[in-house]
C-alpha cells in the first residue's frame, strides 16, 4: 500500500519550491494506492555558498494535502534557494507497526540531527532483534514502526567505519535485514547522493537528460573482497586457501553480540599494498563508473519510485531494479551493485520505455479509479483478446507457443496467487480441467511456501499476478524454478520480476490499474486463462462445438459488459439499503463460486464490511444457520449445470425468512424467482465467462457501499 518517491537534480538548478513540487506531486500520483500519512526530507541550508547541511524532515497523518499545506506554510523556508544539486525523499504510508501519527510516518529517521533518513515500502520480519542490538549500543527510539531500525543500523555501522560510502553502508545493512523491502535514502553526510534498493518489493529508477544516453544496458558492479589481509611479516602473501578466506566479508560483532554485522568490501580490483599498522584491512576507494550521458551533458535528472505513474509524467526511461540490487547516483552518475556473485540475476540492467501514457492514469471524468476502471472494462476485455482471438476462429497466444508440446505432456497444472489472481484461477479451473483433462491444483503462494509443497520436473507452474511484483507468489516462483518445474506468469505488467523470471507466460494487457481494489485485471486475468484452456485444446476434435461457442462467445462478450454497466443505477439504490449492514453473505457454485468469493473480497477491502462468500452447496453444512430475516444475503443464479441446485439454495434460504438479492442471467425463469424484489438481470453468455458478467454488479456494489460509508 505505501509510495516510495524520491528525485535527484544533477546541474540541473531548482529551486527548493520545484523540489518540493515535484516531491508532493509523485506522492499524489501514488495517492490510489491507499495510506494514513505522508512525509518528505530535503535539504535545510538557506546559504548559497554551502547550500548542503542539514536536513528537513516533514511528517503528517493524514492526506498529501496536509502534508502540502504544512510544508507550504513553513514561512522559514527560502522557497527560491536554488540547488543544482539535490536529493529528496517522499513517501506515504499504510500503517502497519505503529499507529498512524506524525511520529510513525516516513521518512524514519536515524538521530535528531536527521544524518540519514530513508523510506520504505514491506515488513522487516527481524526488526525486533535489531532493535535489541541498536538499543544495547546506546541507540534510543521515537517511533513504533520496523522502518526506524533501518536508520539507525546505517548509522550505527557509520559511526564504527566511517570510511565506508554510501552505497556501502546501504549494502551492509540490507545483509541485516529479513522481509520484504524498497528502500530510498538520503544523508547528510553524503550530500547529493540517493541510494536505493529492493526485496520483494519493486522499485525502478527513471532517467532524465536533455542528452540521449550513452548506453541502454547498464553493467551491474559486484562486491568484490577486501585488500589482502597481510601476515605479520608484510612480503609474505597468504596461501590460496587462505586468500579464499580473506575474501569472506569479516564478523565485527563481539562475543555479547547476538546480531552479527558483516562489514562490506570495496567494488574494486584487489589491490597489494603494505598492511596498515594497525593490523586492519586496507579499503581501496574507486569504482569503475558509466556514466550515463557524455562527456559535455552531465545534466541530469533521477527519479526512484515504487510505481511507474509517479514517474511517467517525468521520464518514460526507466529502470526496473531486481531484487538485491542497490542503486547508487553519485556525482550525476547512475549504477548498480549486488552483493555477491551467484544467482541467476542478468549482468546488465535494462533501459526500459514506459508504455503508459499520462492521461491512462488520470481519473478523467470519473470519481475515483477504481470506479474508472470498472468501466474501463469493455476496452480491457478487448486488449485482452486483441491479436488473440481472430476472426477465423484461431486463438493464438505468442507468449506459449515454443512451450505448448510441453505444457500438454505434463503431469499437472498449478495455479499459485494471492487475493484476487487466486480467485481467477478458481474461476477458470472447471474449463481449464475440461478442456485440457489435465488435474488443475489451486494454492494460495502463502499456503504454498508454508507447507514447502512437492514440485515434480513435469509439473507446470502458472504464476498469476496484476503487478507482477507480489511477494509471496514471486517466492513461490522461485521455490519452484530450481525443482524443474515450467513456470509460465499471468501478469498485467510488461518487465515485473514474474515477467522476467518465468519462462513463458501470457500478458494480460488489462492496462495500468491504478486502483487497489483490482477490477479489470480480474476480468482479463479470466480471459487470459481460458484462451490459454483454449489454445491447449485446439487439436482435440471432441472438444471443436465446444470451443466453437466459447470463443463466439468471447467475440461478443464486450457488448454485453457495457450491458452491465448499465445497471449502475440500480445497483446504487440497493446499495443504498445495505450500506449500514454489518454483515454480508453472497452465495453461488459452480462457475460462480469464485464470483463470491471476489465480490465478498471486494467488499471487505473497500467497505471494511464483514462479508462472507460461500458455496451455496454447503449452506446445510453450517452457513444457513446464519441466514434470517435480518441478514443481507446476495445470490447468483445462472441457467446453467447447476441451474437446479442452485434454485434449492434460494428455497433453503426462503425457508429461514431470507429475503436475498438476485443476480441472475436473462435465461433464469420469472416463475422461479416469484417474490423476490430485488433481482439484477444481466445478460446470458457461456457458462465459462458467465461469471465475468456476474461479478461487475458486485464490483459495483463494493464501489457504492464504501462510497456512501465515506471510505477512500
Amino acid at each position: 500500500m505505501c509510495g516510495i518517491f524520491a528525485y535527484l537534480n544533477f546541474l540541473t538548478p531548482k529551486s527548493r519550491r520545484d523540489v518540493i513540487d515535484i516531491l508532493l506531486k509523485g506522492l499524489q500520483r501514488m495517492e490510489y494506492r491507499g495510506y494514513d500519512s505522508a512525509g518528505l526530507a530535503i535539504d535545510a541550508s538557506n546559504d548559497k555558498n554551502d547550500p548542503h547541511g542539514e536536513v528537513i524532515l516533514v511528517r503528517k497523518s493524514g492526506k498529501v494535502k496536509m502534508l502540502e499545506d504544512c510544508v507550504w506554510s513553513n514561512t522559514e523556508m527560502d522557497m527560491d534557494m536554488v540547488y543544482n544539486i539535490h536529493c529528496g525523499i517522499a513517501h506515504t504510508r499504510w500503517a502497519t507497526h505503529g499507529s498512524p501519527k506524525d511520529i510513525n510516518s516516513h521518512p524514519q529517521r536515524s538521530n535528531n540531527a536527521n544524518e540519514f533518513l530513508v523510506v520504505h515500502n514491506g515488513i522487516i520480519t527481524n526488526y525486533r532483534e535489531i532493535k535489541e542490538y541498536l538499543i544495547r549500543k546506546g541507540h534510543q527510539f521515537e517511533s513504533e514502526t520496523d522502518t526506524e531500525v533501518i536508520a539507525k543500523l546505517v548509522q550505527h555501522i557509520h559511526d564504527r567505519y566511517p570510511t565506508l560510502n554510501f552505497r556501502q553502508l546501504v549494502e551492509t545493512v540490507i545483509q541485516q535485514l529479513e522481509g520484504a523491502f524498497a528502500l530510498a535514502f538520503k544523508s547528510s553526510k553524503f550530500p547529493g547522493q540517493l541510494v536505493a534498493s529492493r526485496r520483494g518489493s519493486p522499485l525502478l529508477v527513471g532517467i532524465k537528460s536533455k542528452s540521449r544516453l550513452s548506453t541502454d544496458h547498464f553493467p551491474v558492479y559486484y562486491s568484490k573482497a577486501e585488500a589482502y589481509i597481510w601476515r605479520d611479516d608484510p612480503t609474505k602473501r597468504l596461501s590460496l586457501a587462505e586468500e579464499a578466506d580473506a575474501r569472506r566479508y569479516q564478523s565485527t560483532t563481539t562475543a555479547d553480540d547476538t546480531l552479527e554485522l558483516m562489514t562490506p568490501s570495496a567494488n574494486d580490483s584487489i589491490t597489494q599494498s603494505p598492511a596498515p599498522a594497525s593490523g586492519m584491512v586496507e579499503r581501496t576507494a574507486s569504482t569503475t563508473e558509466i556514466r550515463p550521458f557524455d562527456s559535455k551533458h552531465w545534466e541530469a535528472e533521477y527519479f526512484v519510485a515504487s510505481d511507474a505513474s509517479a514517474i511517467i509524467e517525468h521520464t518514460k526511461q526507466v529502470i526496473f531494479l531486481e531484487d538485491d540490487d542497490v542503486a547508487w547516483v553519485n556525482e550525476g552518475t547512475l549504477t548498480i551493485h549486488r552483493i555477491k556473485r551467484g544467482d541467476q540475476a542478468p549482468q546488465t540492467r535494462e533501459v526500459q520505455s514506459l508504455n503508459m501514457e499520462l492521461q491512462q492514469i488520470m481519473k478523467g471524468n470519473f470519481k475515483t479509479f477504481m470506479q474508472k476502471e470498472i468501466f474501463e472494462q469493455p476496452d480491457s476485455a478487448v486488449n485482452t483478446m486483441r491479436g488473440r482471438v481472430l476472426e477465423d476462429g484461431r486463438v493464438v497466444l505468442g507468449g506459449i507457443k515454443d512451450f505448448a508440446a510441453d505444457i500438454k505432456r505434463c503431469r499437472r497444472l498449478i495455479f499459485v496467487a494471492c487475493g484476487t489472481s487466486y480467485n481467477s484461477a478458481i474461476a477458470c479451473r472447471q474449463i481449464m480441467e475440461e478442456l485440457t483433462e489435465l488435474p488443475v491444483v489451486l494454492e494460495l503462494a502463502s499456503d504454498f511456501l508454508d507447507r514447502e509443497t512437492p514440485i515434480f520436473r513435469d509439473d507446470v507452474c502458472f504464476f498469476i499476478s496484476q503487478s507482477g511484483e507480489t511477494a509471496d507468489t514471486l517466492n513461490a516462483l522461485r521455490y519452484c524454478k530450481p525443482r524443474g518445474a515450467l513456470l509460465i506468469g499471468i501478469t498485467n505488467t510488461v518487465g515485473s520480476s514474474i515477467c522476467r523470471e518465468s519462462h513463458c507466460g501470457v500478458h494480460v494487457n488489462a492496462g495500468p490499474e491504478i486502483g487497489v481494489a483490482s477490477t479489470k485485471a480480474y476480468t482479463s486475468q479470466i480471459l487470459a486463462l481460458v484462451m490459454f484452456a483454449l489454445v491447449m485444446s485446439e487439436d482435440r476434435i471432441s472438444m471443436q462445438a465446444r470451443r466453437k461457442e466459447i470463443i463466439d462467445a468471447l467475440k461478443n462478450l464486450p457488448d454485453l459488459i457495457r450491458e452491465v454497466l448499465e445497471l449502475n443505477d440500480k445497483v446504487l439504490d440497493i446499495a443504498k439499503h445495505v450500506y449500514k449492514e454489518r454483515s454480508m453473505l453472497i452465495m453461488g457454485r459452480g462457475f460462480n463460486f469464485a464470483t463470491c468469493l471476489e465480490g465478498a473480497l471486494k467488499i471487505k477491502e473497500l467497505s471494511y464490511m464483514h462479508c462472507e462468500g460461500i458455496m451455496s452447496g454447503e449452506l446445510k453444512h453450517g452457513p444457513l444457520a446464519m441466514v434470517d430475516d435480518s441478514m443481507t444475503i446476495i445470490m447468483i443464479i445462472c441457467r446453467d449445470n447447476v441451474y437446479n441446485k442452485s434454485l434449492n439454495a434460494l428455497q433453503q434460504v426462503i425457508a429461514r425468512e431470507g429475503s436475498p438479492i438476485i443476480i441472475a442471467d436473462s435465461e433464469v425463469d420469472e416463475v422461479d424467482l416469484a417474490g423476490m424484489e430485488r433481482v439484477l438481470r444481466v445478460p446470458r453468455t457461456v457458462d465459462c465467462v458467465q461469471n465475468i458478467l456476474s461479478v461487475i454488479p458486485l464490483q459495483l456494489l463494493s464501489y457504492h457501499i464504501a462510497e456512501l460509508n465515506g471510505r477512500n
